[in-house]
């Protein structure tokens, strides 16, 4: 009560109501930002051994606008390299660290169970949400008996959260009660922090007991390609079922090329054998918001869509005119991709 209010047993009863409820509301606003004071948010980092990736930067913003101090935790065989480029992050108060064998290959049951002995101290758990956050997450959440909550796309207070249901075709607006808040971000929603400017300590943690001693890394077989990464380019060329088979994909990665961008390809398009799965964009695949996102011989299901349509602009190239991804489309061609692809490649 502040010395300008009037004494409540002066006020008419409608006015003390109205009185009674602004006073509470003023209350629960001091405790939302009491709780965003004491708030603290440990971001699992992504890195390839060299350089944090472009998720983990994203998911830093995200983790900035719930409040308190951010933590940055790398784990892996040897990050050195990435602990140094990490405490140049503006934001981050701290960096953890841990070097390890069995962290070395993102296996989820080690990463959960280090995570895990860490998550005491902080409200919020928060990482990418990509192959590797999908992966260990639930684990995770399994182990504390927290439901996770993925794919947030906006953060609304310390506790509230929305993300998209019904393959992004709706927004759901989450409230969290949990003690320890599980997160994973979609790393289109939010823009990434820059990786210099900032200055913060880094410690190690202990990997003692990190092998759960449940799996064990095989080995991985990964294509190599100079183009950029197909979630982080910033012009991306996706083929689908129009394409006819996989050797008609050439003229999308030679178009690709002069563009500067990566190819992408959509569920049937993969489904059907002409590229590998690793291209797939979309619900069940992976999700860009590229500068420019040029869709070939893509009719636009829903389960695509809910993978690119962040894009800032998408052209569509499809002859059927009342292909669904037209809707979406900032420009449309209706035209055969044969030859409408060929004509494109020549002008760039």
């Amino acid at each position: 009560r502040s010395d300008t209010s009037p004494p409540i047993s002066k006020l008419p009863r409608q006015l003390l109501y109205i009185n009674i409820m602004f006073r509470a509301t003023r209350v629960i606003h001091s405790l939302n930002r009491a709780a965003a004071r004491n708030a603290s948010s440990l971001v699992v980092a992504e890195h390839n051994g060299k350089s944090i990736n472009q998720g983990t930067l994203a998911c830093l913003t995200a983790a900035s606008k719930i409040g308190g101090d951010v933590s940055l935790l790398v784990l892996g065989g040897n990050t050195a390299d990435v602990v140094a480029e990490a405490v140049n992050i503006p934001g981050v108060a701290k960096v953890l660290f841990s070097n390890n064998a069995s962290l070395e290959h993102n296996l989820a049951e080690n990463t959960a169970k280090v995570v895990q002995g860490l998550a005491t101290d902080y409200t919020h758990i928060l990482t990418p949400s990509s192959n590797v956050g999908k992966n260990f997450m639930p684990r995770l959440g399994a182990m504390m008996d927290v439901a996770p909550l993925s794919d947030v796309m906006e953060v609304v207070s310390e506790d509230t959260f929305v993300r998209p249901i019904y393959a992004g075709s709706a927004l759901a607006t989450v409230q969290m009660k949990d003690s320890v808040k599980l997160i994973t971000t979609r790393t289109t929603a939010f823009d990434k922090v820059a990786t210099t400017g900032g200055s913060s300590d880094s410690s190690e943690v202990s990997s003692d007991g990190s092998d759960a001693g449940l799996s064990t890394f095989v080995s991985e077989a990964v294509s190599s390609s100079d183009r950029p990464d197909l979630t982080s380019a910033r012009v991306v060329v996706s083929g689908g079922r129009g394409m006819k088979n996989g050797e008609n994909f050439a003229m999308l990665e030679t178009l690709a090329d002069k563009l500067g961008g990566a190819v992408g390809a959509s569920r049937a398009a993969v489904d059907a054998g002409f590229v590998p799965n690793e291209l797939q964009i979309g619900q069940t695949g992976k999700v860009v918001a590229p500068e420019l996102y040029i869709a070939v011989g893509i009719s636009g299901a829903i389960q695509h869509l809910s993978g690119m349509k962040d894009s800032k602009t998408i052209v569509a190239i499809n002859k059927d005119k009342e292909a669904p991804i037209f809707q979406v489309a900032d420009y449309g061609i209706a035209e055969d991709l044969f030859k409408v692809v060929p004509e494109m490649t020549d002008k760039v």
